[in-house]
């Protein structure tokens, strides 16, 4: 089947291990244990996930080559139009040994950058025939994890202001339109004034440069790291929270620890959401009229190019591969 799979890894040149072509299926895919399913699928978006696994991080050399891909839609067996969910396992989990730890498809198992993939059945959610395939396709990873680090992680409340670091990011943009749409104050930063100024149209109330004061938050939402850490530290307000999804610029260092336990900040980790939870962000996007913004789209067979596009930090939303 077409897929694009890491074959080596590379820090710095990570596309040099990236083979986009036909290939066996693997194992789980060409005979999935009982209680799987196979998706045929018909789009898939990317994530940084995609580049760190290229990277290296996550996976090992003895695991390789290993499909790529974490989100995808497409159609199952029997004919039912479905979003992947992409954690196996874990405390949500099934299809899998209970005590197997949580994992992302393409870590463990096989990932969405290919004609199929094999999930668990479980972990499947019906697509809602309001979304297009693109836009299904996005929602698994950045929309999801959005939705958790807002209202759940964060706790936000209609009214609330959130601040949103690093616009532009499909996890930053997904944030924007969800908090928009439940009467939140979002904020965000950017270094690019055109990317600030898509943000405003997305629904931010305002966007600044990083590093810039724009006041008190009950919220932040931070999956930069090292590069915004003491600006999202110094911005939450006295008892707020600090939502960490992600460290694309490192660990911080220092981490402000001072100034987390005197003025009762909470820092708080989310990773994804649950099988519920992507019912539940599929179903606000029906409703909402919201949809995924989607930077571009690209066939399967052009997915390097795809990569090679986020790697270089030039896209405004979610990239996306059709198959």
């Amino acid at each position: 089947m077409l897929s694009a799979r890491v074959t080596a890894f590379s820090a710095d040149d990570p596309l040099s291990g990236l083979a986009v072509g036909d290939a066996p299926a693997p194992d789980v895919v060409a005979d999935p244990p009982a209680g799987w399913t196979t998706v045929d699928v018909r789009a898939a978006s990317l994530n940084h996930h995609d580049l760190w696994s290229l990277r290296g991080v996550g996976l090992r050399a003895e695991q390789l080559p290993m499909v790529l891909g974490t989100d995808a839609a497409g159609v199952t067996a029997d004919g039912r139009e479905v979003v992947v969910h992409a954690v196996v396992g874990g405390p949500d989990g099934r299809g899998v040994d209970p005590d197997e730890p949580r994992t992302l498809l393409s870590e463990r198992y096989p990932g969405t950058l290919a004609e199929q993939v094999a999930v668990p059945a479980w972990n499947v959610v019906p697509k809602p025939a309001e979304l297009t395939w693109v836009e299904a396709a996005c929602v698994p990873t950045a929309y999801l994890t959005a939705y958790r680090m807002l209202f759940r992680s964060g706790g936000a409340q209609p009214g609330q202001r959130v601040l949103v670091q690093g616009a532009g990011g499909g996890l930053a943009v997904a944030a924007v339109q969800l908090g928009a749409a439940a009467g939140l104050e979002m904020v965000v930063t950017g270094r690019d004034a055109g990317r600030r100024e898509r943000a405003l149209a997305l629904g931010a109330a305002a966007a600044v440069e990083p590093g810039a004061r724009a006041g008190r938050f009950d919220v932040v939402l931070d999956s930069v790291g090292k590069a915004t850490w003491e600006h999202s530290v110094r911005s939450v307000r006295p008892g707020g929270r600090v939502v960490v999804a992600g460290l694309t610029s490192g660990d911080p260092a220092p981490a402000s620890l001072t100034r987390v336990f005197f003025q009762e900040i909470s820092v708080v980790g989310a990773t994804m959401g649950t099988r519920d939870e992507l019912g539940q962000v599929l179903a606000f996007l029906a409703r909402t009229g919201v949809r995924p913004l989607v930077d571009s789209t690209y066939p399967l067979a052009r997915a390097a190019d795809a990569l090679r596009r986020m790697w270089r930090g030039e896209q405004f939303g979610k990239i996306v591969l059709e198959s």
